[in-house]
């Protein structure tokens, strides 16, 4: 269970304001709501967990972006919860996917780097085994990124019965490959031999998470859709770029033929590529939600959107304001870097048009996953449940603190237990960041300073000391990240 206002803490990693400034702690911060069994659902609730690839916190409308549109996400809002101080597991792919899963945060989760093919451990017990034990059928469609084929990790060793996508997220990066899995067998794509741009894979992964929404109406499901946009490679079907360039960006240079079938992102014509991408994102994010309700499955059906970690740090998400008002981007642990949105949406039990202030990550999915589905409240977690701030009664327990960490070569693998990674620790509104491996560690007051200006690490001896305390428990020395080579690796497959 986490270390929380009311739990003590403890770290089981087998299967089977703290000081004045913020003196009523996490608690006097966000004032949220219930205990996590009071008006919890009654009977297994559906679970269905979007999460975009490299999606900034500001590039949707719901949370301030102007330029791209995504009517169907920002509706979503409307009709549900809004977090303000939602987070990553991770700054980058694989570690936060890891968090996601296992419920366990990155100083106590399996995978710790990011070379895109170290597994989870079998050894590991994952929210989807955890769900399939009572009684779910659990779909994974999108990018894994936990476990390449020959390991422990695949998803179908993890408590999903389907699962159709790249695993090794390398891989993800093409977007018309020659294939995909559907579970260990690959699954060909037609029309994308030599330089073919026959089959957009996005297109293919929604098809078959509403395949599996479907064939699944009539018992407890969880659909885990992991999708590969906005993340690179930056390509997008014909229509959609013509749709974004029409709509949005008659001031952007984008050259000769902007509307060739496949076309890969240039320096002088980025806008609509990454726009697209993003329309794209959010159609099939719709698709989904309208094939739920026709389904007659909207009170019945638990909806969360997120992203795995912040904006691609590329100079055209400047045009953008991908960030929004947070520093950083992808691979910082700058809020920029970590911070994400994240919205939930439940018809009749979610209040419409609610925001929240919680702060909290993606290792509470799994026990707030569990407690939806009527299970007993796992063992071997840092997270805690937000069932409470969902519903909107009871005691919400609250978090001590969130704790971040990355080895010095975050694509690499090998032994990093001799080296002080870099760091992350949110506690209260005081947030310390060790921006690169044995580096100087930072302060800064989010409450004062949310865009993390001011380094207050010489003004607050005190509060410094008790962050470098923290982080030194938050962590047990990472397991030695290895990975089996890509055997996948083709130059599209």
């Amino acid at each position: 269970m986490p270390e929380s206002t009311s739990t003590p803490f403890r770290t089981a990693l087998d299967r089977r304001g703290f000081l004045a400034k913020s003196a009523g702690g996490i608690g006097s911060l966000l004032g949220c709501a219930g205990t996590a069994r009071d008006g919890a659902p009654e009977g297994p609730t559906n679970i269905v967990f979007i999460m975009a690839d490299d999606l900034g916190f500001g590039e949707l409308g719901c949370y301030g972006q102007q330029r791209i549109r995504t009517p169907r996400i920002d509706r979503m809002a409307a009709e549900g919860m809004k977090f303000a101080n939602a987070y990553s597991g991770c700054s980058v792919c694989a570690p936060a996917r890891s968090v996601l899963m296992t419920g366990m945060h990155m100083g106590h989760t399996s995978v710790r780097s990011n070379p895109g093919g170290v597994p989870i451990l079998a050894g590991d017990t994952t929210v989807a085994e955890l769900l399939k034990e009572q009684g779910y059928a659990t779909g994974c469609f999108g990018k894994w990124g936990l476990g390449d084929i020959g390991t422990d990790g695949v998803p179908w060793k993890q408590g999903f019965d389907e699962f159709v996508g790249y695993l090794h997220q390398a891989h993800a990066h093409y977007f018309y490959p020659l294939y995909i899995y559907d579970n260990d067998k690959r699954l060909q794509l037609e029309g994308n031999e030599g330089d073919g741009r026959g089959t957009y894979s996005h297109d293919v992964i929604a098809d078959r998470a509403l395949e599996f929404i479907e064939r699944n109406r009539d018992r407890p499901f969880f659909c885990y859709v992991p999708f590969t946009i906005p993340h690179a490679e930056y390509v997008a079907p014909d229509d959609e770029i013509y749709a974004a360039y029409r709509g949005q960006f008659e001031e952007v240079e984008l050259g000769e033929n902007p509307n060739r079938p496949g076309r890969l992102i240039r320096p002088e014509e980025p806008h609509a590529t990454l726009a697209a991408m993003i329309t794209r994102l959010d159609r099939d994010v719709g698709r989904i939600l309208n094939r739920i309700a026709s389904l007659g499955l909207d009170g019945s059906t638990i909806v969360f959107f997120t992203s795995d970690n912040g904006a691609a740090a590329a100079t055209w998400t400047d045009y953008f304001n991908s960030s929004g008002p947070l520093r950083g981007a992808k691979r910082d642990f700058y809020e920029g870097g970590i911070r994400v949105p994240m919205l939930a949406r439940w018809p009749g039990r979610i209040e419409e048009g609610s925001q929240s202030d919680l702060v909290w990550g993606f290792h509470d999915f799994l026990p707030t996953a569990v407690e939806l589905a009527g299970g007993p409240p796992p063992e071997s977690t840092d997270g805690i449940s937000v069932v409470p701030t969902l519903l909107g009664g009871g005691n919400q327990t609250l978090h001590k603190y969130l704790y971040w960490e990355l080895p010095r070569h975050i694509g690499a693998t090998g032994d990093f237990r001799n080296e002080t990674p870099a760091q992350a620790l949110r506690m209260g509104t005081w947030k310390a960041v060790r921006p690169e491996p044995d580096g100087e560690l930072e302060l800064y007051d989010l409450g004062e300073d949310p865009g993390e200006m001011r380094n207050l690490a010489n003004e607050h001896p005190d509060v410094l000391a008790e962050m470098e305390r923290r982080l030194t428990e938050a962590r047990t020395p990472p397991r030695n990240q290895t990975q089996p080579d890509h055997i996948w690796w083709e130059r599209k497959g």
